[in-house]
């Protein structure tokens, strides 16, 4: 690898080259090689052609500051530039605290907002070079350092001066907007459109040159908002005016105005075609290529209205520019002596340049050819010539253009100026002086003040890192400033001449050549007398003296400007009557004045010249400059022909010269140019350090020990406090050093890959060669196998073949002696067979001749014996007959016979009439009780009637008529429908089962519960006002399960009576009795056909107050069926009578004697059950005591509960009517004590008819019925006394629990006792601690048993809630009876239903504010964070529905309006507050959904549930407020995106750019002055850098609170989308603006953060939401810093790889691309040109940069909520006790 050096040449003013041989030093020649491999012998001389400069390393070429160069020196400079421009097309360079900028001649995007934005806020060195950096420099600092700041751009003419200084002020105007509305910023840019038009005209170097200089002001106020500007306008070059060189144009209002002359406004200017008007035409073209002149005048008109310049100036300002025009075109006539000259009278442009200025005809023609001459004694008037009159006409039209000039920019200034204090400003000066000498007078000052400021920052750097500050020597102007400006200078000398009346531009010249041939910087040319050269900083420029007094004088004649002064327009006559007061007004607009005070002239003769003006502001300008911070731009014109990004190495180095760049560079080299921190010179050059030094923590001290070790010269560097200072050169060595470490490292690399594929390439041979001979062996040894294989075969076939054959033979005869035994042995067997045969059937034979004999021996002995019998029974007969005919004939016994029948006769004929009159009592008895009965009857329909006008419910009392006619008649077929009974009973069996499924499910829904437990302990006391009503619930359902043990006790009662029945047919036991035995509850049975029934009911009264109803229903259900039942006794007594007359008087004996004993049973029965009904009523009375203490308590603790009121009514409800209940028992009780005396009164009437019962037993058991009935009582009593002992037995229960309970008071009270002991013990404080863990304790226990008690009466309510659904599909399948069956003949007790809650909120007007305030202002959403989300728009949608319901429109307008009002009050207050703008987004969007879902509109309710479309608005159709609440939602949506990305905004670039989320992966370059400014913070205490971890983090917070507020899934995604887009956009733009980052491992490092955040989308299910898709043109970015860009197929590649990207971004990338060492290559620029070819067809947009101000639509998707209004549940910690619930 050879040297490579920079040689001079005359074309590209330095070449490249490489010494191809050792140099000695003494040497002459130096052997070289050219780049096209030319060798070349340089020639070496110590004086005349030193030794050539140095080349940098590749990987420091391109940089974007020329300080970061190794080699600091001008062949470098101009490399890295040249490199810049036209391979990577950068017109922007920093050199050292100079930007260089480079005019492409074409238009480039990168100037656009997004760019702005992209620079603000970002250090200097952060982002690419660029004129928005320097402005944002120079912003950061005036803010920082409050000190007022300048830019200075500077350049030759073409080289893009005023479109730096326009953009800068674009820049200011963007970022430092005003803070009112003022504008103050769109004036600041209105006024290039106007300066542009009257100060820019095109030359053969710009189309758009500037002829003026200025200095622009732009003030801010305290908060850094502009509040105004100022300008300074310098040498407005007059005489372009009047001439113009060829191909060169007038200035452009003069254009402007001829290209829109036609309109009607122009057509009283006289004006026609700039070809017709010689101030116009002199250039010979005066179109300019891509400008429409017609289309710029409209612009400027525009700025002057927006700058307040009234129409009529306007007017004024085009008359004065047009008379200009008729001035120059006016025709001045030679006399014949030539001395004098004359204008016609009838010349049309001077009538119009009369008229447009409103001045005399004849006094203009006059003295445009006249003079007046004053003298000390007289005065006369002087004819001119004819050129003397033209040069005074041209003088005219200069002066008033000048003047016209200096109103526009004081008018301008006017506009511009603010009222308020100005706190800073920052300063762009825009130098032009296009008489040469005064712009090379101001470069020169400039430059010096230029190089003392590089100075003075170098010091100051070098005294902050506590270096040795050497003195350096650096150029020095001031003798050739004192050549210009001092006392005899040049310009004194001008003067001095001015004043000569005779003097001369050669007069002026002797005198030059006679003061300054002795100055260094002064020269006389040789071949010239009348001019002369000075040496400029930048180089030797000569100058021409003539001309140098008239432009010095600037004489106008004094004549025509009075007539001027006289004009008939006022702003005509003001412009010139300002004209003594011009230089003093344009002094004062100046904040900085000068020291010195400038006397005034004493006359016009001695009025100032323009060396003398200059002279002045220009040391005006220099005070101001020094006043502030300095920044430098230095403009550069690549070439001459204007051609695009075209460089010519010549042209570019006089500018660097001229412009003051190689001397910074210089300045610098001639220090310590290249300085690294220690963390980056540490983490650049580790690879040259050991191992054992990488584990010192110091790492200060490892970099001082490495840089000990490898330059051996200590001057070469030095160590400063946070940076370590390299010589120039440096860099490089250590770069070297690096790169053969590295090369060394490679080699060694490939050595061991290649030692490792040679290794595998002979394991591969290897392995090959050992298959190969495994293989064959293998065969080899299968060939000898399968020989040994056939060989045993055949041995084994020879084997099996002899084996076959001899037993083949064998078989044969074996098979034959087996035939002939068997034939053989056959006949044997067949003729034994034959032998016992004939045996068998003579025996047969015998058998049955043997009994035919006995059979007839037989009978004839029988006929015998029967014969012998039938006589003797005969005889025996006839002797009986005899007998008895002889005791019939006998009297006596007749008579016996006829004395017992008459008694018998009479007796019975007596009790036949005691039967007929007990038939007749009996008759009457059944009479009355059907007269009771009918009237009984009669008022339970008034009832009834009584109930249906109150409660109005006609279905109701209909049902229950029906129920009581179906009970009638399921009661007269009761006996006969037993079978019916055990099949309901089967059925009750399987509701069982059904209670057995229910119960897993309960189970279920247990495990459930405790797992769903565990996460909401902190609901627990948002559920507990729902205690009551949970115990309202859990006591309906005990009831209910009270009902269901009646039922089946009932069941197996009647199942035992049925036996009874069966068995004992003679027993009927009272029904009335049975009822009273059953009814041992609180609640009365139901049976179990009457489940059916009664379900009807229960649907019709609602499940709250079924219990209640029921009770009542029961008790008219059983007085019926006892009537029913009393009334089929006696009918079935009366039957019984008259079916058996006969028998009467048994009946009722045995009737009479049954009632005795049923009596005492009925004693017995009605004792125990009067008992009962007294210890339940007990019970009751202390229930409800203690009942009603509890609800006081807890209605006193919680008054402002509504929840609990509601609950306190349904106990009241639930307590009358047990007191009802209670009455209903004591009136039975009465009853039942008014049938024992009766009772036992007939009992003592009726003793007798016991005793005769009792003598005659034995008569009345004639058949055993009384046995009977003594057995049926005994059965009863047994009954009876098996209910009484479960009756003690549950009593003994209760009283075992009431004695565990007291047990457990008891140690509870003890372990109190000692707990209080224990606390007396202690010291106060440990018994403060105590005393709270006892509480936390016990606090815990509570919580515990309430939250079991909670899940106890969820289970119960789902349970109650599944019976529920299934009576309800019995009642909706028993309906369609329902309808036919009769009404009901009594009547029916309802008690009135309790309205439920409607889900509306009703607030009186007056608390409108109150709820608003409680709602919206002042409320946060931590406050309503464990509720349900969007609580505050449910609540304010209730009220809402509530107003409509009353159908108060004003309310609900007022409610509306101020909701809308409040929300953005409350938003406008925390516009900066992330949650609380999400929390309003969810509840105004929730809002709006509600007012949709319940609008009554179909199309929104379709997935609305029946009760919620009840609960749709009735009144008002609320879409106008539905369309300003979508607006509203927008304006919030905007908001929260607006703070969000304000929050993640500086996160973004250190996060995705920066941070090293693959450690080690980063490289670092060598970084330029940029990156170590001392305007910068060094102390690191600037931003700090945030990791992709903080930015996922950020981003996740965010998605967590929008989730937390119950924000709609959808906005959340489009949320997220938004902010991925910001990242994208922000990320592209920053990798787009900066060169360190385009490199292969940022790629890496940029790809894994992208792939981190699509993996944190698809953990939050946002991968689909659009979101992901906005990360592409960052992953496609990354991806092709990753690729390889060498071949055209990898341009196709890249081309179908960034479909994302557009081509100027991927051209962009490809030229930023840089590699982090020698091993990479640069993208060449065939490749990027085959790029650009490939993607040519595109239509991409124009901008370089992502919009990070692009917001994508938002849609708000409408979502209907399930959740029911009426289940909403408002806690008590909002305060909301003046809302009622409806």
């Amino acid at each position: 690898i050879f040297t490579r050096v920079w040689i001079p040449d005359p074309d590209e003013v330095w070449k490249a080259a490489e010494i191809t041989k050792d140099y000695k030093e003494g040497d002459p020649i130096l052997h070289l090689k050219l780049e096209d491999e030319t060798p070349l012998e340089y020639p070496i001389s110590p004086k005349n052609n030193p030794l050539p400069f140095l080349r940098n390393p590749d990987i420091l070429v391109g940089e974007n500051d020329l300080t970061a160069l190794s080699y600091l020196h001008e062949p470098a400079v101009l490399h890295n530039l040249k490199v810049r421009f036209l391979e990577s097309n950068h017109i922007y360079t920093y050199c050292g605290i100079v930007l260089v900028a480079i005019n492409p001649y074409e238009q480039l995007q990168i100037y656009g907002e997004e760019v702005i934005n992209a620079y603000t806020g970002q250090n200097m060195g952060d982002m690419d070079p660029h004129i928005f950096a320097v402005a944002e420099e120079a912003y950061k600092q005036m803010a920082r350092d409050e000190r007022n700041q300048s830019i200075i751009v500077s350049g030759e003419s073409g080289a893009g001066k005023t479109v730096s200084a326009k953009y800068a002020m674009r820049f200011f105007a963007t970022v430092g907007g005003s803070a009112n509305d003022t504008n103050v910023e769109e004036k600041v840019l209105a006024s290039s459109p106007i300066m542009e038009a009257i100060g820019n005209a095109k030359t053969t170097r710009n189309d758009n040159s500037s002829r003026f200089g200025k200095y622009i002001q732009i003030c801010f106020s305290r908060h850094y908002h502009i509040i105004g500007a100022n300008m300074r306008t310098y040498l407005l070059e007059k005489s372009r005016v009047v001439f113009q060189a060829e191909d060169e144009r007038n200035y452009h209002i003069f254009y402007q105005l001829c290209a829109s002359s036609s309109l009607p406004e122009f057509k009283d200017l006289g004006l026609s075609n700039a070809e017709d008007f010689t101030y116009t035409s002199l250039g010979e073209n005066i179109f300019i290529e891509g400008v429409n002149d017609a289309e710029d005048l409209i612009k400027t008109r525009e700025a002057f209205t927006l700058l307040g310049i009234k129409d009529n100036n306007q007017s004024s300002i085009f008359k004065i520019i047009a008379s200009i025009l008729h001035l120059g075109n006016v025709e001045i006539c030679s006399e014949r002596d030539g001395e004098s000259c004359h204008i016609s009278g009838n010349d049309p442009h001077l009538k119009h340049f009369c008229r447009l200025l409103g001045v005399e005809l004849q006094q203009m023609e006059h003295w445009l050819c006249h003079r007046k001459l004053v003298t000390a004694s007289e005065t006369y008037v002087k004819n001119m010539s004819c050129k003397q009159a033209a040069n005074a006409r041209d003088a005219l039209a200069k002066h008033i253009y000048a003047r016209m000039f200096d109103w526009i920019v004081e008018h301008i200034n006017v506009a511009l100026h603010t009222s308020s204090k100005q706190h800073s400003f920052i300063g762009v000066l825009d130098i032009y002086g296009f008489e040469q000498f005064c712009i090379n007078y101001a470069n020169e000052k400039l430059q010096q003040q230029f190089n003392s400021h590089v100075f003075k920052l170098e010091q100051e750097e070098y005294m902050k890192e506590q270096i040795p500050w050497t003195l350096i020597d650096f150029y020095d102007n001031q003798p050739c400033i004192d050549l210009i400006e001092a006392k005899l200078g040049i310009l004194d000398l001008l003067d001095e001449e001015c004043k000569v009346p005779k003097g001369t531009d050669q007069n002026w010249a002797q005198k030059l050549y006679k003061q300054h041939s002795s100055s260094a910087h002064f020269q006389k040319p040789r071949m010239s007398n009348t001019s002369f050269i000075i040496i400029h900083f930048a180089d030797k420029v000569e100058y021409q003296c003539e001309g140098f007094l008239e432009k010095n004088r600037d004489t106008v004649y004094e004549e025509q400007i009075n007539i001027l002064k006289a004009s008939q327009f006022q702003l005509v006559a003001d412009l010139f009557h300002e004209k003594e007061d011009g230089p003093a007004q344009k002094s004062s607009r100046v904040n900085v004045r000068s020291a010195k005070s400038v006397p005034k002239a004493p006359n016009k003769e001695h009025r100032k010249t323009v060396g003398h003006q200059f002279r002045n502001s220009l040391h005006l300008l220099m005070e101001t400059l020094n006043a502030t911070t300095p920044h430098y731009v230095r403009c550069i014109k690549p070439n001459d022909y204007k051609e695009a990004f075209s460089f010519d190495s010549r042209r570019a180095v006089q500018q660097l010269r001229a412009c003051g760049v190689l001397e910074t560079i210089r300045i610098s080299a001639a220090g310590y140019p290249s300085r690294w921190t220690y963390p980056d010179f540490f983490n650049r050059y580790r690879v040259l350090m050991k191992k054992s030094d990488m584990t010192v923590a110091d790492k200060k001290l490892v970099c001082k020990n490495l840089l000990e070790t490898l330059i051996k010269e200590p001057d070469m560097f030095q160590f400063g406090k946070t940076k370590i200072f390299f010589r120039a050169g440096q860099v490089a060595y250590l770069e070297k050093l690096r790169a053969d470490k590295f090369r060394a490292a490679c080699i060694k690399i490939q050595k061991t890959v290649r030692g490792w594929l040679q290794r595998v390439r002979y394991r591969k041979i290897r392995k090959s060669a050992i298959t190969i001979q495994r293989y064959g062996r293998g065969y080899l040894a299968r060939r000898y196998a399968e020989y040994l294989r056939l060989t045993r075969a055949a041995i084994i076939c020879q084997k099996q073949y002899r084996m076959v054959r001899d037993r083949r033979a064998y078989l044969r005869v074996r098979q034959a002696v087996i035939t002939i035994q068997a034939y053989t042995r056959g006949m044997y067997t067949r003729r034994i067979y034959w032998e016992f045969l004939l045996h068998h059937k003579a025996m047969i034979i015998q058998k049955t001749v043997r009994g035919w004999l006995q059979r007839k021996k037989f009978r004839r002995a029988r006929d015998a014996a029967i014969i012998i019998q039938c006589a003797f029974r005969r005889m025996r007969a006839k002797r009986q007959l005899k007998q008895l005919k002889i005791e019939a004939r006998s009297a006596e016994h007749l008579k016996k016979l006829n004395t017992g029948m008459e008694n018998k006769i009479v007796q019975l004929q007596r009790k036949m009439d005691e039967q007929t009159k007990e038939y007749k009592s009996q008759t009457e008895q059944l009479l009355l009780a059907n007269t009771t009965l009918g009237t009984e009857v009669n008022k339970l329909q008034k009832e009834l009637e009584h109930v249906r006008s109150q409660q109005g419910d006609g279905n109701q009392i209909t049902s229950l008529q029906d129920e009581l006619e179906r009970l009638r008649a399921e009661l007269r077929e009761a006996y006969a429908q037993r079978k019916r009974l055990e099949e309901e009973h089967n059925s009750e069996k399987l509701g069982l089962t059904e209670n057995s499924l229910l119960k897993s499910e309960k189970e279920e829904m247990n495990q459930r519960i405790l797992q769903h437990s565990k996460s909401t302990e902190g609901e627990l006391s948002r559920l507990l006002p729902c205690q009551f009503k949970l115990d309202d619930e859990r006591q309906r359902y005990q009831n209910l399960l009270k009902e269901f043990s009646r039922l089946e006790q009932r069941y197996e009662n009647l199942k035992e009576e049925v036996s009874l029945t069966k068995f004992h047919p003679g027993h009927r036991r009272n029904p009335s009795n049975q009822s009273s035995l059953e009814s041992d509850s609180n609640y009365p049975s139901v049976s179990t056909s009457e489940v059916g029934d009664t379900e009807d009911s229960i649907q019709l009264m609602g499940v709250e107050k079924a219990a209640m109803d029921i009770s009542l229903f029961m008790k008219l259900q059983k007085r019926v069926r006892e009537l029913e039942q009393e009334r089929k006794r006696l009918q079935m007594n009366v039957d019984k009578m008259e079916e058996l007359p006969a028998k009467l008087k048994e009946r009722q004996n045995k009737m009479e004697y049954l009632d005795i004993a049923v009596h005492e049973c009925l004693v017995f029965s009605v004792s125990l059950q009067r008992q009962e009904l007294e210890t339940e009523n007990k019970k009751l009375k202390n229930d409800l005591n203690e009942l009603r203490k509890t609800i006081a308590e807890r209605a006193s603790q919680n008054s402002s509960s509504n929840e609990l009121q509601d609950s306190y009514n349904l106990l009241l409800s639930q307590l009358k009517s047990a007191n009802e209940e209670l009455d209903a028992r004591k009136e039975e009780v009465l009853i039942l004590r008014t049938q024992i005396v009766s009772t036992a009164q007939q009992q003592e009437k009726n003793g007798h008819i016991v005793r005769t019962l009792c003598s005659d037993w034995g008569y009345l058991n004639e058949d055993g019925e009384l046995g009977l009935a003594y057995q049926g009582l005994k059965q009863v009593a047994r009954l009876l006394e098996a209910q009484l002992q479960s009756q003690s037995r549950q009593h003994k229960d209760e009283l075992e629990a009431l004695h565990t309970q007291i047990e457990l008071l008891k140690g509870d009270i003890e372990k109190k006792q000692e707990i209080l002991n224990y606390t007396m013990s202690l010291s106060p404080e440990a018994q403060v601690e105590y005393s709270i863990q006892q509480e936390i304790t016990r606090l815990t226990n509570d919580n515990l048993d309430l939250k079991e008690l909670v899940e106890k009466l969820e289970k119960n309510e789902r349970k109650l809630k599944k019976q529920l659904r299934i009576y309800m599909k019995k009642v909706q399948e028993l309906e369609g009876n329902i309808k036919a069956k009769p009404e009901l003949s009594r009547q029916v007790t309802v008690q009135r239903k309790e309205k439920e809650f409607e889900g509306m909120l009703e607030y009186c007007k007056e608390d409108e504010a109150l709820l608003v305030k409680t709602l919206i202002t002042g409320k946060t959403p931590s406050t309503v964070s464990a509720t349900v989300p969007c609580l505050p728009a449910y609540i304010l949608f209730m009220c809402i529905r509530h107003a409509d319901y009353i159908n108060d429109d004003q309310k609900v307008e007022a409610l509306l309006t101020s909701t809308i009002n409040a929300i953005k009050k409350v938003l406008k207050k925390n516009n900066d507050d992330f949650e609380m703008t999400s929390f309003w987004l969810a509840n105004t969007s929730r809002l709006l959904h509600c007012l949709k879902q319940y609008s009554g509109d179909e199309v929104f309710m379709t997935q609305n549930t029946p009760k919620q479309n009840e609960h749709c608005l009735k009144n008002f159709d609320l879409a106008e407020y539905r369309q300003v609440l979508s607006d509203l939602s927008i304006q919030i949506y905007q908001q929260l995106i607006k703070v969000a990305e304000g929050i993640i905004q500086p996160m973004i670039v250190s996060a995705m750019l920066e941070s090293e989320s693959i450690p080690s992966l980063a490289g670092v370059k060598p970084m330029g002055y940029r990156n170590r400014s001392s305007s910068m913070d060094n102390d690191g205490s600037g931003p700090s850098s945030y990791t992709l971890q903080a930015l996922i983090r950020q981003v996740g917070q965010f998605h967590g609170i929008m989730c937390d507020h119950g924000l709609d899934p959808e906005i959340i995604g489009q949320v997220v989308r938004q902010l991925f887009h910001c990242i994208n956009a922000i990320t592209l733009n920053n990798l787009l603006l900066r060169k360190d980052v385009c490199s292969w491992s940022t790629g890496m490092q940029l790809r894994y953060n992208t792939s981190q955040m699509e993996e944190w989308l698809r953990g939050n299910n946002l991968y689909h939401s659009k979101a992901a898709a906005t990360l592409e043109p960052i992953i496609q970015a990354a991806q092709l810093l990753q690729v390889k860009k060498k071949t055209s197929q990898d341009a196709e590649a890249i081309c179908s790889l960034c479909t994302a990207l557009t081509t100027q971004q991927i051209v962009k990338i490809l030229n930023l691309y840089t590699p982090l060492n020698e091993f990479e290559e640069r993208v060449t620029v065939s490749f990027i040109r085959n790029i650009q070819n490939r993607l040519q067809d595109r239509n991409d947009p124009p901008q370089l940069l992502v919009d990070t101000k692009q917001t994508f639509p938002v849609l708000f998707p409408y979502t209907p909520s399930a959740l029911s209004l009426e289940t909403l549940h408002i806690p008590a910690s909002l305060s909301l006790d003046f809302l009622s619930r409806v």
